[in-house]
């Protein structure tokens, strides 16, 4: 059984790549931990953040972004000597910004997923990369998801970070065409 080679460097990232990459997800809290995720990765490896996910759930109070938009400087300071996730205050402060900003395009948008999927209007785009040295770092609509969240005050959200994400969270499906998955995530956009 063929896989995307990047999956390959152990039992974490077979799991997420083999159950979770490239599947749609619309579930708001489950898009905002991505985002909160794919931030924290910046500069660091997916493989690091995958290790310290579940400490970042309870951490992160299961990415409530209710609760975590109410943090307060006490709870930035336990987070900060927390070694089990990414000690950075910069971005512990921008998962919180952005937890405010998240809440406000819910109520402005009905959801948030709305509002991220019209990106790709409303349905993946089915990539067709035979090599994993085609897949791009970003896109036309990453370019345009990072302009519009950048302006309604995201932090850490860069255009590779939304590339990154909408892998994450299907909005484009970028298994190389010899992985298996390829062919299992295009059956979820229907």
């Amino acid at each position: 059984m063929e896989r995307c080679g990047w999956a390959n460097k152990g039992p974490l990232e077979i799991k997420y790549h083999d159950e979770q990459w490239g599947v749609p997800v619309h579930d708001d809290r489950l898009l905002f931990e991505m985002l909160i995720l794919e931030g924290a990765q910046a500069g660091l490896s997916w493989s690091t953040i995958l290790k310290k996910r579940e400490a970042y759930l309870g951490a992160f109070d299961n990415f409530d972004a209710e609760k975590i938009a109410q943090y307060s400087d006490l709870k930035i300071n336990e987070l900060m000597n927390n070694a089990a996730i990414v000690r950075n205050k910069l971005k512990i402060n921008a998962a919180i910004t952005n937890a405010k900003v998240f809440l406000e395009i819910q109520k402005e948008y009905g959801s948030f997923d709305r509002y991220i999927w019209s990106f790709v209007d409303a349905h993946p785009i089915n990539n067709k990369w035979a090599v994993l040295s085609d897949v791009p770092v970003s896109s036309n609509e990453s370019d345009e998801m990072s302009k519009s969240l950048k302006r309604k005050g995201f932090k850490f959200i860069g255009t590779t970070i939304c590339y990154a994400y909408m892998q994450a969270v299907g909005m484009v499906n970028d298994h190389l065409i010899s992985c298996f998955r390829h062919s299992e995530v295009e059956k979820l956009q229907n």
